[in-house]
């Protein structure tokens, strides 16, 4: 993993802690997701975890969380954590990170949620998928109003400023209904 990334965590984690924010997440004691709880912690800030019950039997549940949330699946543990938060950002990652990202992006979309999403685009990492999203754009896949659902910056303090600028856009899901 490269170490640009596991600073972006704990900078996010700082950039949290400075504004009075407290996270919550997945729960875990490893990756980016051990490294933001650290640095929430290490700040003295508030760290929610949500952890199914089959990852704490792996035993790689945080255990010096603020709150630990064990939950029955990981349904559950998304509802939950979507529950909890006021915002969401999806750090560099992989099938678990882009699985939650896009169910949230989807309720978003869906009107489910009112509230801001967005890539931490460290290194270029989300570049191929944000040109993806705007191909489906282009392909009348997607609307461009829910494309600007997904909002992105490389630096955490921007992405959090984007987040605070957030107005949320009237949705229309289904390309062609209601147009002209």
């Amino acid at each position: 993993m490269r170490p640009e990334y596991l600073q972006a965590a704990r900078d996010t984690g700082m950039a949290l802690v400075e504004r009075g924010l407290a996270l919550v997440y997945g729960g875990a004691n490893i990756g980016l997701m051990g490294e933001i709880a650290n640095a929430v912690l290490a700040r003295d800030g508030e760290v929610i975890g949500v952890i199914p019950e089959s990852l704490v039997a792996r035993e790689i549940a945080h255990t010096r969380l603020t709150e630990l949330r064990v939950v029955k699946s990981m349904h559950e543990r998304k509802m939950l954590m979507s529950d909890l938060a006021d915002a969401f950002i999806a750090l560099p990652g992989g099938y678990g990170t882009l699985d939650e990202f896009f169910e949230i992006i989807t309720w978003a979309q869906l009107g489910l949620h009112r509230k801001p999403c967005g890539v931490l685009n460290v290194c270029g990492y989300y570049d191929q998928l944000l040109n993806f999203l705007d191909q489906a754009v282009e392909e009348e896949f997607l609307r461009q109003q829910n494309r600007k659902l997904v909002l992105e910056a490389k630096d955490a303090r921007i992405l959090l400023d984007h987040f605070e600028q957030y107005q949320p856009v009237q949705t229309i899901k289904w390309i062609g209904k209601g147009e002209s």
